[in-house]
């Protein structure tokens, strides 16, 4: 059986336990036991995602995801989702730079069927996969990628900036989606090479909250994970330290029918799991993170020069993290004229610090985000997973608030003034074509020949 021990509640962890456990085959499992609602949540990590992936093969990871719900030895076709949500419980699944997960929250008396479930498809998904299951997902994950990035306004953001952000050859160079080319070269060989290396025991994390007894729990993880056998081929992933900052502004201008201008930029920021990094977390908060902060008062409440202002982290442990500036202009406001004072309000913010209130309505603001995902049995299972795949620890996840309250406005300050610098971004400009602009192109094409007329529509 499963050797185990219990973590005491600490300060700061709101009173919350989980235990830790491993298997045999290297399977690593975090209990939390949660009675306030008949609910349990199964979350399972994978150690995978698109930093593992190789060129020419981008998309891999997320495809992947959609092919574990194809079905396996003892579920067919759509039967996961099928038995889940008959039993009244909710699933899904994600891919990220740096895990794969896949998550269910049942009524509480259906656990079993869940970890079954997840044991069967780690187990056996080579039994179902085919190309006809590869075909069709294949598929549905292009339409995703058309309906998400190439066909929105603003869809391929996220994507060139972190082309950008991270040079050619780094590991984050690309995101999850993958290239449309990428996954039309993915044969049906790499898919099962991929499972083989990554979808084993010894490279995942299961955590199980809510209304649960433990020992039954382990009972049943012990007999459906148990003789799944662990795998001990998977790569190193490839290196994605880089300097901590660019060293010069990059720039792309994007001609695109949007419905504004629009400025986004990628600053490099200390990597997750650091002191650091919940530093530039309150940073970015008091900046832009909601309608009190500095860049939205500055440019949409008193400037008028901007319709929306956020600044976000994109937290990343395998290299530096990635804050998100998006701003999107007023009327005919040129781009100069925010980014202007975008700099403006970061060389104040550098030189003077955030004040007490900003410290304490931000430290607040994560807290209660922090709470959020905590207070669910869902949410909690994922953090528990988190820090136990990235970070090696899952208690951590009960304590993380903890260490943002702790974190001082000179710490805040010095973040601010060594990463948050017009030298170290990535800077994506949308300019609108207008109607105007494309009747003129039109009119041109014309006059010439009938093959780069058809070409320009």
């Amino acid at each position: 059986m499963p050797m185990g021990h219990t973590a005491t509640a600490e300060a700061g962890s709101g009173g919350l336990t989980a235990t830790e456990h491993r298997l045999a085959n290297g399977l690593r499992v975090v209990l939390s036991e949660d009675h306030l609602t008949p609910v349990a949540a199964v979350c399972l990590w994978y150690d995978v995602g698109s930093r593992h992936e190789v060129k020419g093969r981008t998309g891999l990871a997320h495809l992947f995801e959609h092919l574990m719900f194809q079905g396996s030895a003892q579920v067919k076709g759509n039967g996961h989702f099928e038995l889940v949500q008959g039993a009244g419980g909710s699933l899904n699944g994600t891919t990220s730079f740096e895990r794969t997960n896949y998550f269910e929250t049942m009524p509480a008396h259906q656990l079993e069927l869940a970890l079954w479930l997840e044991a069967d498809r780690m187990g056996s998904l080579l039994a179902a996969l085919d190309d006809e299951s590869m075909e069709n997902q294949r598929d549905v994950v292009k339409n995703e990628r058309r309906q998400r990035y190439d066909n929105v306004p603003y869809g391929t953001a996220f994507e060139r900036l972190t082309a950008l952000a991270y040079p050619e050859g780094h590991p984050y160079h690309h995101t999850p989606i993958g290239s449309m080319a990428d996954l039309d070269a993915a044969t049906l060989e790499d898919a099962r090479e991929f499972f083989r290396t990554y979808y084993a025991p010894n490279n995942a994390v299961l955590s199980v909250v809510g209304d649960i007894d433990p020992q039954r729990t382990l009972a049943w993880i012990e007999k459906y994970f148990g003789s799944i056998p662990s795998h001990d081929g998977k790569p190193r992933p490839r290196d994605g330290s880089l300097s901590e900052v660019i060293g010069e502004q990059l720039r792309e201008i994007v001609e695109e029918e949007v419905p504004a201008r629009a400025l986004m930029a990628a600053y490099r920021l200390p990597h997750d799991g650091t002191r650091a990094c919940d530093a530039a977390d309150l940073a970015l908060t008091i900046l832009g993170g909601g309608e009190s902060s500095r860049l939205y008062n500055r440019l949409v409440r008193r400037d008028r020069t901007a319709v929306a202002a956020g600044f976000g982290l994109l937290r990343l442990a395998g290299a530096p993290s990635m804050g998100w500036l998006d701003v999107k202009t007023s009327g005919d406001v040129e781009v100069p004229v925010i980014e202007s004072a975008i700099d403006e309000e970061l060389a104040r913010f550098a030189e003077e610090g955030p004040t007490a209130e900003e410290m304490e309505r931000a430290q607040a603001q994560l807290e209660r985000e922090w709470l959020d995902r905590l207070g669910t049995v869902a949410g909690r299972a994922d953090e528990l997973c988190r820090y136990a795949v990235l970070f090696g620890d899952p208690q951590l996840a009960l304590t993380a608030v903890k260490r943002v309250l702790e974190v001082t406005s000179e710490e805040v300050q010095e973040v601010a003034k060594a990463r948050l610098r017009p030298d170290n971004r990535a800077v994506l400009v949308y300019e609108p074509t207008t109607a105007d602009a494309q009747d003129d192109a039109q009119d041109a094409d014309a006059a010439a020949t009938d093959d780069t007329e058809e070409a320009a529509k």
